[in-house]
């Protein structure tokens, strides 16, 4: 039999398949070096800027007048109620009765003041105020309460400036009708004043018909008071100083007006006793004022129910 002859593969060719072999095991080894496993390979997102999570808001007072964990507090105001000896306005009192619808409308309850929700709502504000928030009241918070307050007024401000206003030119007040004053008496405000009154009255009037069916109701028994006219009183009433009287007064500005509000039996519409202020504080012109006046630009002076000024001009 013939033999059958294998011819050698040419040079050139033999060095092509020692090139794509070689290149096969670099391409080989290449890979097992560089790559990575997917997990290293996918980068992790870049940190992004996160606002931070903002306080929750403080729970509103709460008005379940039972609310839970205030009873031992609430306790202590019904105690203290009518018997707390103090002096918030430098005169001895008794009891803070006549203070509750202010505290009430300060601390945005409808509670009453010996209830765990009042005690609450008045925790609530001690926070606010960084006091303790215990849910008691004292005569340290309440004197708080009072500045709070106080600072509302223009005359209050310039007061503590040792500013005294100056008084307002009588030339240009206005002057009201016989039915605005009380028991037909002439009072004059400046016509701002004025204007803002007689808006104030009709939507008291208009809303309450309570308030309404007394004419007596918001007319103002004092209104301008020159220096020279309380500087007389002074004199006669030997008080020119006082919580009550005072020789720089708010009524020489034209803006401060008595309004009347009511009057327990046996006292007048102006008087300061303790207990014609505490029956002043249950009547609906009173509370109606609290929770309105400040619409028509009113503000009021908490030891006097009956004391009002607007902040429509500067004193």
């Amino acid at each position: 039999m013939l033999g059958v002859v294998r011819r050698k593969p040419s040079l050139v060719l033999r060095f092509l398949i020692a090139f794509a072999a070689a290149m096969v095991l670099i391409a080989f080894v290449f890979f097992r070096v560089t790559q990575t496993p997917l997990k290293e390979v996918v980068k992790p997102p870049q940190e992004v800027a996160v606002a931070p999570t903002p306080a929750a808001p403080r729970p509103k007072p709460v008005e379940e007048c039972s609310a839970r964990g205030w009873g031992r507090a609430a306790e202590i105001n019904r105690a203290s109620l009518k018997t707390l000896r103090w002096a918030p306005f430098g005169r001895p009192e008794t009891g803070w009765e006549v203070y509750v619808p202010l505290i009430q409308r300060e601390i945005g309850t409808g509670c009453a003041p010996d209830t765990a929700g009042f005690a609450a709502a008045f925790a609530a504000w001690q926070g606010d105020q960084r006091l303790l928030p215990d849910g008691v009241v004292s005569e340290p918070d309440f004197v708080r309460m009072k500045g709070i307050m106080q600072t509302r007024r223009a005359f209050v401000r310039m007061s503590a400036r040792g500013i005294c206003p100056r008084p307002a030119n009588e030339i240009h007040l206005a002057a009201g009708s016989p039915l605005e004053g009380y028991a037909g008496k002439k009072v004059q405000l400046r016509p701002g004043a004025f204007a803002a009154y007689r808006r104030m009255v009709a939507a008291a009037k208009a809303e309450n018909p309570e308030i309404a069916r007394d004419p007596r109701n918001l007319t103002i028994f004092s209104a301008f008071r020159s220096p020279s006219y309380d500087a007389a009183r002074c004199a006669t009433q030997k008080n020119c100083n006082g919580i009550v009287r005072a020789k720089c007064s708010p009524h020489r500005t034209g803006l401060a007006m008595d309004i009347y509000v009511g009057q327990a039996p046996g006292y007048g519409p102006d008087s300061s006793a303790d207990p014609n202020r505490r029956y002043m504080t249950q009547t609906p012109t009173y509370r109606w004022l609290l929770a309105n006046a400040h619409r028509f630009g009113f503000v009021n002076y908490p030891f006097e129910p009956w004391h009002w000024e607007w902040t429509g001009e500067n004193p």
